[in-house]
């Protein structure tokens, strides 16, 4: 007998999984912003708080051999892509264990050979990384490989961005752009930055497909997300993905957002992505209070069992360090991992 796949229950659990990412994601962040506060952590710390759903329908409509190039709000994405909090963890408290070694100053972690890259800081300077590695592929033969880059909409305005966009136009390549427009690059509001009414309008430009979304919704996040993903992966070249949202907190835990016009938060696009996720579940009867009360337990659980295995960690050691290419082994609990 054939089985019939019910697309309802298919995309439930999808919702599911990412919801509880995306929780993850946010009690990760705030202990992160905890560790900062008791100075703990050294460095700046930036926080995702209202992008989660964006992030992780990023993380989850891509597979295994696919590129993923997040920022520094993107930690729904990465776990949902499939790096363990460990990682992140690691990175911030400076253990000599982590995939960085204990060098990187906390955001720029990856690992390329499971295809997350490295994030740079000049943000669009991403976006050509990914062409790269696309064109890699495709020089190999392959032809199923996508790439999904993240920007914040202030990156649409620098050179590296135009320069990009038109490259992986011209080459047709699989390329999924996804500006996060959280409505300032750092404390610049949008009407200082660009004067076309919505920035998707560019794709016609550029000659790539546009896709808009409501990026703290995350059903429309999904959607539209699987939209672009599958639309480049059958050869249609790049997508961008405009995504119109707030950030909930400062750039980084160093800056109180006081310049954020109140009136932007009583905007739909404003509200708490958690919040609302947690709304849609409830009304379709997908989970309860009970199951939700269970799932920020065991996500508080999970962030505080492991912020206490990496704080017993050594940090790295400037006089007896092996200076090497991150390509080569690290230690890991007495055993050698390739990365």
């Amino acid at each position: 007998m054939v089985q019939v796949v019910d697309e309802v229950s298919v995309f439930r659990d999808t919702y599911l999984k990412a919801y509880r990412g995306m929780l993850l994601a946010r009690v990760l962040d705030d202990k992160f912003a905890s560790l900062y506060r008791a100075g703990k952590i050294h460095g700046g710390v930036f926080l995702g708080r209202g992008q989660e759903a964006l992030s992780a329908a990023c993380g989850y409509c891509l597979r295994k051999g696919d590129i993923f190039a997040p920022l520094i709000r993107d930690a729904a994405g990465r776990i949902a892509f499939g790096e363990p909090i460990i990682e992140a963890i690691r990175t911030y408290l400076g253990s000599s264990l982590g995939i960085m070694r204990g060098r990187e100053g906390n955001v720029h972690r990856g690992n390329p050979k499971n295809g997350y890259l490295p994030m740079i800081s000049h943000l669009g300077a991403m976006i050509s990384v990914v062409n790269g590695r696309l064109l890699a592929d495709r020089f190999k033969g392959q032809r199923t490989t996508v790439g999904l880059s993240t920007i914040g909409e202030g990156a649409t305005s620098t050179g590296s961005f135009h320069e990009a966009i038109n490259q992986a136009a011209v080459e047709k390549l699989p390329l999924i752009l996804v500006v996060a427009n959280n409505q300032y690059a750092y404390s610049t509001p949008n009407e200082r930055q660009f004067a076309c009414e919505d920035l998707v309008d560019r794709a016609l430009g550029y000659g790539v497909e546009g896709h808009s979304v409501q990026g703290n919704d995350l059903n429309k996040c999904l959607q539209v997300l699987q939209q672009a993903v599958g639309r480049a992966r059958e050869g249609f070249g790049p997508q961008l993905v405009v995504a119109k949202l707030l950030r909930l907190c400062g750039h980084g835990e160093h800056d109180d957002a006081s310049y954020v016009d109140p009136r932007l938060k009583s905007e739909a696009f404003a509200q708490d992505c958690i919040k609302l996720a947690e709304e849609s579940m409830l009304r379709e009867r997908w989970a309860d209070r009970t199951q939700l009360d269970i799932w920020r337990q065991q996500a508080i659980m999970e962030v505080e069992e492991t912020v206490a295995r990496v704080q017993r960690e050594p940090a790295p050691d400037p006089y007896g360090a092996e200076w090497q290419a991150l390509s080569t082994p690290r230690m890991i609990d007495g055993g050698h991992e390739n990365i």
